[in-house]
């Protein structure tokens, strides 16, 4: 393969990158997980593990393309794009990226029913429903609200409650939820919202929940796990295509 052609490449999968980051956050918009302006979804640019996509302040989720993220370093240095970043989507994003491998993408947001579950005690979802079954031991809890994320120090702090699980509760906060790619996360985050709706739900109507042996449990987990990247692949890519037909603009 000659010069050009690895160019080529780079630029190929690095578009593909930012198509499927875009998507995501307009996705996120249609299933009621973005605030405002704020939350971040990033993704570290394939190939390096010190430079990832991150969306530019100010923008509405259903106003991010893939032509306008921010290529940033670890140092925060902007290397592609134009606009600013929201500190906080820094410092939270850059550092579990940087300790955590697998955590390729990281998206965090503010989505209603998990966030409510961060705002009880103990906060904990429950292991009472198929959806809830995907995370069994694989929540971390940070029981530990300091305010913004405006250093390294709590960027850090945040990487090491995490550690290798692949989701985080974030008291008085949100969550956030990582995978080896977009189509993973998105697809643990969709079913992290279902499951803690319905937990949120059924404890409404006042009656106890309908316990799920631990063995059932984990082998449920088990067998769910194994079959995640098919599934995660095929959900998100139905789901593509659906914005190809409705918000095409979101690939620009």
């Amino acid at each position: 393969m000659g010069k050009s052609e690895n160019i080529e490449t780079k630029s190929s999968v690095e578009r593909s990158a930012r198509v499927d980051l875009a998507a995501a956050f307009r996705l996120a918009v249609r299933m009621d997980m973005h605030e405002g302006v704020c939350n971040h979804l990033s993704l570290m640019l394939p190939g390096t593990r010190d430079r990832f996509l991150l969306n530019r302040f100010g923008l509405h989720w259903s106003e991010v393309t893939a032509s306008n993220l921010l290529s940033l370093d670890a140092s925060g240095k902007i290397l592609q794009g134009e606009g600013e970043f929201e500190k906080t989507a820094f410092y939270i994003h850059s550092r579990i990226h940087l300790a955590n491998p697998n955590a390729a993408c990281v998206l965090h947001t503010h989505m209603p029913y998990a966030t409510a579950l961060t705002l009880t005690v103990p906060g904990r979802l429950e292991m009472v429903e198929q959806n809830a079954l995907r995370f069994v031991d694989d929540i971390a809890y940070d029981d530990e609200y300091n305010g913004l994320v405006v250093d390294n120090a709590e960027g850090d702090r945040l990487a090491r409650v995490l550690g290798s699980k692949r989701v985080m509760f974030l008291a008085n906060h949100g969550v956030i939820a990582v995978g080896k790619s977009v189509a993973e996360a998105f697809d643990l985050l969709y079913y992290l919202e279902r499951a803690c709706r319905l937990q949120v739900l059924a404890l409404s109507t006042g009656r106890k929940l309908r316990p799920v042996t631990d063995k059932v449990a984990r082998a449920t987990y088990a067998m769910l796990l194994e079959q995640n990247t098919v599934y995660a692949d095929a959900h998100f890519g139905a789901l593509k295509r659906l914005l190809d037909r409705e918000e095409p603009d979101y690939a620009l």
